[in-house]
């Protein structure tokens, strides 16, 4: 079995994120080691060069885990939190299937926002002057899970959470809308969204109090239907 190479970082709410080696290293080639490429070397080569440069490592039978510097001791019991499995959907204790891995809901979501109803609005990923994406949109205030906008320009800024959302998300997306209402969002209407399995009730009383922020909860379905009939030429 080939393990994948996962770089996992500690969030300031206790919560991990986790990303796939090479493209968090191709969307942050300042953490690139020295005489390194995300393109050109491999995985194996890449965590080597990692370890050096004071990455901790973790192993799993299918993943590979590089852990940010300085976050080791902010992550108790990694397998406890992240396990083992390679799925892309895990089940909660009540039966509701909800992403594993916060990348996972992150890429589905950019990927459909346009199919996506927030309340009525039709939101696209925003794409800054330079060409860079709204996805992991990178601010001085930490990167945005995802930076969208309407039709009319105002920005919604996205929080997500695979799971349930505390009220300390309330903290966090606050935190990045204030930096893109003093920067790039100088004459628009900000907004926040925040998505996640499960909404507490901590966070819906704190969102009383700042209605620009929206809360949703997502579901995971799946379904088959047949497909041994042989489609006419």
């Amino acid at each position: 079995m080939v393990q994948r190479h996962s770089v996992v970082i500690a969030k300031d709410d206790g919560g991990l994120e986790v990303y796939p080696l090479k493209q968090w290293l191709r969307q942050n080639p300042d953490h690139l080691p020295a005489g390194m490429d995300g393109a050109r070397n491999t995985s194996h080569q890449l965590r080597a060069a990692l370890r050096q440069a004071g990455w901790t490592m973790q192993e799993t039978p299918d993943e590979i885990r590089m852990i940010f510097p300085g976050h080791s001791a902010r992550i108790d019991a990694v397998d406890e939190v992240l396990g083992g499995t390679d799925e892309p959907v895990g089940e909660s204790d009540e039966g509701i299937p909800y992403f594993s891995l916060e990348y996972q809901l992150r890429d589905f979501l950019a990927t459909n926002l346009s199919s996506i109803d927030f309340g009525g609005r039709k939101l696209s990923v925003y794409v800054d002057p330079t060409g860079r994406d709204g996805v992991e949109y990178a601010t001085a205030v930490g990167p945005i899970d995802i930076l969208a906008v309407d039709e009319t320009g105002a920005f919604f800024v996205f929080e997500l959470k695979r799971a349930q959302s505390s009220d300390r998300a309330l903290g966090q997306i606050t935190r990045y809308m204030g930096w893109v209402k003093q920067t790039i969002g100088r004459d628009k209407d900000v907004s926040g969204i925040i998505v996640s399995k499960s909404v507490s009730r901590n966070l819906k009383y704190g969102r009383t109090v700042v209605p620009n922020v929206y809360l949703f909860e997502y579901a995971v379905s799946f379904s088959v239907a047949p497909a041994h009939d042989i489609d006419p030429l």
